[in-house]
């Protein structure tokens, strides 16, 4: 797959659907194009698992610059950067675990001062507890850093009650990583259940929820508990990812929703790509799809 990515006769094709650029100029564009059509944006810039405290820099400086050229551009306001702790020096030996939040908190400074948000991202079941703790610690002086859940591991019903309090926002996903079978929910049926429980859980709650799916029942199922439930539109949003069911955004933000567009940049497509297509065999025919209907839902 990392081949047929790398040079196959539609990859760029793939590519250019699925991700917004290779540069921070070209995020910002992308966000832009959305904010003209009714949609915000998760910004996320690709590259996770560094190992030295150089690179994690890096990655924090790649956001700050990117925060900044949202500002002068004018769209800061309202933007969300997810941020995984991984690429900030998470894995770094001996101190990963303290500089991951040193650098986590400084792209949360600059994304306060522009009037943005900063989602920390869920990785593997072996970073759950780590990342949620770090995310707690954040919250201290940036209430509003978000935390992400995935629906497919068995803990992640009472991960959502304790996360689901006044000004807590919450991505729940169905999660992308290939897990040990003894830790998750198995088969489809089973996950989509897990989900919408743990919807219900979120969606009754005070926080804030962020409904990232695009399963056409499991966002049938978000409406119509925030409809019995009286939720406001902008009390929670939905968030689909880059090129996947743009009529969907579309039309559910013509219906009154906030709708959120996760938008992935940066030089390592490759292998963010190969990993979202190869560790569920579902993905790849989501992104054949997809590609087939550029402009469907």
């Amino acid at each position: 797959m990392r081949a047929v990515l790398a040079h196959g006769p539609f990859a760029a094709g793939i590519i250019d659907r699925f991700v917004a650029g290779p540069t921070d100029a070209d995020a910002v564009a992308a966000t832009a194009r959305l904010a003209d059509l009714g949609l915000r944006a998760s910004v996320d810039l690709l590259g996770e698992g560094v190992t030295r405290p150089d690179d994690a820099l890096a990655t924090v400086l790649a956001y700050l610059r990117l925060l900044d050229l949202a500002d002068r551009a004018g769209i800061a306001a309202g933007l969300d950067v997810s941020v995984k702790l991984s690429a900030l020096g998470q894995a770094v030996p001996r101190d990963g675990r303290k500089l991951s939040y040193e650098n986590a908190a400084e792209v949360c400074a600059r994304a306060a001062a522009v009037n943005a948000t900063v989602t920390v991202d869920m990785e593997d079941h072996t970073t759950t507890d780590a990342t949620l703790d770090t995310v707690v610690e954040l919250r201290r002086d940036f209430p509003s850093v978000g935390a992400v859940l995935q629906a497919q591991l068995l803990r992640t019903e009472g991960d959502c009650r304790d996360l689901a309090r006044a000004g807590s926002r919450v991505r729940l996903c169905k999660g992308a990583y290939r897990e040990p079978a003894d830790i998750v929910h198995r088969g489809r049926p089973s996950v989509r259940a897990a989900y919408a429980r743990c919807l219900g859980i979120l969606l009754a709650g005070p926080g804030y929820p962020m409904i990232a799916t695009h399963d056409p029942a499991l966002i049938g199922v978000a409406g119509r508990l925030a409809a019995e439930l009286r939720r406001a539109p902008t009390t929670y949003e939905y968030q689909l990812l880059h090129g996947v069911r743009p009529g969907e955004q579309r039309r559910l933000a013509a219906g009154g929703a906030t709708v959120r567009v996760y938008l992935p940049y940066g030089p390592d497509s490759v292998p963010y790509l190969t990993r979202r297509l190869v560790e569920k065999p579902a993905n790849l025919l989501l992104a054949v799809r997809a590609l087939g209907g550029r402009h469907g839902c």
